[in-house]
């Protein structure tokens, strides 16, 4: 094997240990790297002229729009966590299905799904729904794997459900290999792969996954009924008014997030800001429900203000405006002002209740966790190929048994293996700069791709013993009911769905392709 070729292996692997060991990831990436630069340059193997591309890297960061919406998004995921949007959800669907086998289980995964799609912090979500809903379940009867393995389940569906910071962070990274990848084969206008595009193509997977769980618990239900009881067994009338009060809003931000870039309205920054103030006023409106007008005039402007943007160009700087686009942005003024006075009465509602500090504050750390990683990642990935980790990586993928398939069932087991340890923020900025341009140059698809690499994490949370979503379980779950070993027996029938799920998107491509095609072209 030649020197370099070993000192990128081994610097891959003293990585990869020292973080299994617990050791910042932060600080461990950079500082490996740095250890074996100097060291190829003490060997003559390496040109230590490659680190002043550092900075540019940084810097690439710092003005890359898209990662502007991770923030964003962050903002928005811990604003509904915090304005108890979760308690409200599970409240509304427990009276709604409570009265049918199974019927809690499955309100579980339908409350996962809506909160996946608006916060898309997984352990958040498992956490709120283990110590909400677990307990009821457990005193109606529920079988402790049962109810255990529907809750983490649930959790981490806001790793596939967009919008997802996962498929945000998947989607620059990929976005980077793919220009690379197709500069390569010597295309030099290729067609960009955006966010967006990740968003669209995750969309029916993980709507499918959703009802691939609730058809396992309806059978559930129907062959093992005494796992899964009712949980209410009078007869009362159903108000439907608490439901509907409880999922509109979530639903109507969700559709507004998705639709504005699914839309070309918006693009994922851009959506992402709306998804911020959307739950800003989701939080005034959760803190002073006896004053709603402000909310409900200010979450009817932007809706409108959506449709005016989609239908008419409201730019004013052109030369030539045809009169019914001077009508619209007439109209979209007073909607703007109505907006702004729904947002400040709002604001002034979570400030008073202390909950925009909290918030700001978690976003801040969650948000400088993932760049910190990020730039730590970007000065290992620049060693790594100084090294001409890049040469080898694709020597060895290429040359392995059944070319494309080989090749992509290797990386695919190895993420996942690495998704037993690693967060899915490392994994992301580590190991998907070094493999997508190799499976790129293999004529993959970067949608597909991508999509498939984000459910294949969301698997490896959930397997047992070292799924992330089973540990945040198992620290809110009863000692005395809740044994561990109910938790992976819960979870194992949801890992096989997933499997099953990603066996059918790797026959059926289109599933994950048909929408974007659709929708951008």
């Amino acid at each position: 094997m030649p020197l370099d070729a070993l000192l990128c292996t081994v610097m891959f692997i003293m990585a990869c240990g020292s973080l299994l060991l617990g050791y910042p990831v932060a600080f461990t990436l950079p500082g490996i790297s740095l250890m074996f630069a100097g060291l190829g340059f003490a060997m003559g193997i390496f040109d230590f002229s490659i680190i002043g591309g550092v900075p540019q890297r940084i810097y690439g960061t710092m003005t890359n729009v898209v990662m502007m919406a991770v923030p964003l998004f962050v903002f928005m995921g811990v604003m509904l966590e915090r304005s108890q949007i979760a308690e409200d959800l599970l409240d509304s669907m427990g009276k709604l299905m409570g009265r049918m086998k199974g019927g809690l289980g499955i309100s579980v995964t339908i409350v996962g799904a809506l909160l996946a799609a608006s916060t898309g912090i997984v352990g958040a979500t498992v956490v709120i729904m283990g110590l909400m809903a677990l307990p009821t379940m457990l005193k109606k009867g529920y079988s402790p794997a049962v109810a255990t393995g529907g809750i983490a389940a649930a959790g981490t569906l806001g790793q596939i459900i967009p919008p997802s910071i996962v498929l945000v962070l998947l989607g620059d990274q990929l976005s980077s290999a793919w220009q690379s990848s197709q500069l390569a084969l010597g295309n030099f206008s290729p067609t960009p792969l955006s966010v967006g595009d990740l968003f669209a193509g995750a969309l029916i997977p993980g709507l499918g996954l959703v009802l691939l769980y609730i058809l396992y618990q309806i059978l559930v239900a129907i062959f093992f009924p005494d796992s899964c009881p009712p949980v209410i067994e009078n007869e009362e009338k159903i108000d439907l008014n608490p439901v509907l009060a409880a999922f509109l809003p979530p639903i109507i931000l969700v559709v507004a997030v998705l639709g504005s870039i699914l839309g070309g309205i918006a693009t994922p920054t851009e959506a992402a800001a709306l998804g911020a103030v959307g739950a800003i006023l989701m939080a005034g409106y959760k803190n002073n429900k006896s004053k709603p007008m402000p909310v409900i005039v200010a979450g009817s402007s932007i809706v409108i203000l959506l449709f005016l943007g989609g239908l008419f160009d409201l730019r004013m700087g052109r030369q030539v405006i045809p009169t019914i686009d001077y009508l619209a942005f007439g109209l979209s003024i007073p909607l703007l002002i109505a907006t702004i006075w729904g947002i400040a009465d709002s604001f002034m509602r979570v400030y008073r209740k202390k909950i925009i500090h909290e918030v700001m504050q978690m976003t801040a750390k969650i948000s400088s966790m993932i760049f910190i990683i990020m730039v730590g990642a970007a000065l290992f990935t620049l060693i790594f190929l100084g090294f001409n980790g890049d040469f080898y990586i694709t020597e060895f993928l290429t040359n392995l048994p059944g070319g494309r398939l080989g090749a992509f069932l290797l990386v695919m087991v190895v993420m996942f293996l690495l998704g037993f340890f690693l967060d899915f923020i490392q994994i992301v900025f580590v190991v998907v700069p070094i493999v997508a341009p190799v499976l790129f140059l293999m004529d993959i698809n970067p949608i597909w791709l991508g999509v498939m690499m984000a459910m294949n994490l969301q698997t490896s949370f959930l397997t047992p013993p070292f799924g992330y979503a089973l540990f945040y379980l198992r620290g809110v779950a009863p000692q005395e009911t809740v044994k561990t070993t109910d938790i992976y027996k819960g979870v194992l029938p949801y890992i096989v769905i997933q499997l099953f799920a990603l066996v059918i998107l790797y026959n059926f491509e289109g599933l994950v392709t048909w929408l974007p095609s659709v929708i951008f072209g």
